[in-house]
């Protein structure tokens, strides 16, 4: 079943050693739910520049309407230099100011997130205030709302932290994202009984926490399911957990059993860190199809 689904925040370009590939955390979530089959928008703002405008074009071309990516008139689309260790774990510096830092809650933003059936959104597009009182807005939608917490410092506010946790009804983050959780709002340490404590402050339906190679961890309404990981050949992990929260929100839509779920989603983000960029190329018929993406068995995320 096809859900509207809206992902909320910044578009950008990702240089790395590999070439210069279109990303964003929410255009790459954006274009693996178009690969799962999901009706599914991006809002977001770019400059009125040639990367903005390929941006776009990319967008398109991948089915993703581009209706609500605004254009400013001032400042450049956004631009990321990526490094990656031997590993293939990136670091980033993300140029600032950005288009996506001014995207503007029209009329029209607020129709779309109240038409959707899910928004997708992070912490990072909220360094700014303009488009942060646009996130903000989600809290008045009557939608599934998922928040990936997507932390750069020193774009890591323990105030933005705290207020989207607020809005969450699922939340997924990593194990270093965790880990600034447990320092800002003493978790125990146990990964179960963090996700049940974190669930508890913030009335959350359900946390996921993504662990690398060493799989992955999902609470949904108080049932604990775990994962674990995939052997692979790094190229890159850029984009692997957006490719995971993409397959992670549709099976949820979807009733998808929470075991099945979770190896599903394992398996796109494992198959994405074996590829160059954030958004390869690829086919599937249907969300049970992933597992027909091959993964070679030579190394463990980590």
């Amino acid at each position: 079943m096809k859900h509207s689904i809206v992902c909320l925040g910044e578009i950008l370009w990702d240089s790395m050693p590999a070439g210069l590939f279109p990303g964003g955390a929410p255009y790459n979530v954006a274009y693996h739910l178009k690969k799962l089959g999901e009706n599914v928008k991006i809002i977001s703002r770019t400059g009125n520049d040639d990367l903005g405008r390929e941006a776009i074009r990319r967008a398109e071309l991948n089915g993703i309407s581009a209706e609500y990516i605004q254009t400013d008139s001032s400042l450049p689309t956004g631009f990321v230099e990526v490094y990656l260790d031997g590993k293939g774990v990136p670091q980033y510096n993300i140029k600032k100011p950005a288009a996506w830092d001014e995207i503007v809650l029209s009329e029209d933003v607020k129709k779309i997130l109240n038409e959707a059936d899910a928004v997708v959104f992070g912490t990072l597009a909220q360094r700014s205030e303009t488009s942060r009182n646009t996130i903000q807005w989600i809290k008045h939608a009557d939608c599934l709302k998922v928040l990936d917490l997507n932390l750069r410092p020193p774009d890591d506010s323990e105030k933005v932290i705290h207020s989207s946790l607020e809005i969450a009804d699922l939340v997924k983050l990593n194990d270093d994202e965790l880990n600034v959780l447990r320092n800002q709002y003493q978790l125990p340490e146990e990964l179960k009984s963090a996700a049940e404590t974190l669930s508890e402050m913030f009335k959350l339906n359900a946390v996921c926490i993504t662990c690398g190679g060493d799989g992955a961890f999902f609470l949904n309404s108080g049932e604990w399911t775990e994962c674990s990981g995939n052997r692979i050949t790094v190229a890159d992990t850029v984009g692997a957990g957006d490719a995971f929260l993409a397959v992670l929100v549709s099976g949820y839509l979807n009733n998808t059993p929470p075991e099945m779920l979770l190896n599903l989603a394992n398996h796109l983000g494992a198959w994405v860190a074996t590829q160059n960029g954030s958004t390869p190329h690829y086919s599937v018929d249907s969300i049970s199809g992933i597992k027909n993406l091959s993964l070679y068995p030579e190394k463990i995320i980590d």
